[in-house]
């Protein structure tokens, strides 16, 4: 699936491609801290399949549990979360930051990754008061 989507404050945009098989939430510590919530969906793609439009993210290296790293990259203006990518020369993926992207409410998550460190309320939020707008 074609995709586009950009920070908030519209500095950085980018385009790419997605497999909508590949959309996941995940719930690792890392994740919480870094999107400031519960858990993060994320769409899996090619580490080539995405192109920057405008704009140049910051970028932070995580260590992960087993040692490896991983580039966060960010708006260094807005703050606005956009992909998580191996480090320049290494092989792997892009994790797109689903908020970013503007088909986001196409992207229904197919599984639930590092579930040890889910928050258990977040596993059935159905019976919880809905406000539709604020």
């Amino acid at each position: 699936m074609r995709i586009d989507g950009g920070c908030h404050c519209g500095r950085i945009k980018f385009r790419g491609e997605i497999d909508l098989e590949q959309v996941e939430i995940c719930h690792c510590t890392d994740c919480q801290t870094l999107s400031g919530s519960a858990y993060r969906t994320i769409a899996i793609a090619e580490a080539n399949s995405l192109e920057l439009l405008c704009g140049k993210p910051k970028l932070y290296t995580k260590t992960v549990e087993d040692g490896s790293q991983r580039l966060q990259a960010f708006c260094g203006d807005c703050g606005s979360p956009l992909y998580s990518a191996p480090p320049a020369g290494e092989k792997g993926y892009l994790g797109i930051r689903a908020g970013a992207i503007n088909q986001r409410d196409q992207l229904v998550p197919k599984k639930q990754c590092w579930a040890r460190s889910a928050q258990p309320w977040t596993q059935d939020l159905s019976a919880m008061p809905r406000i539709e707008t604020e």
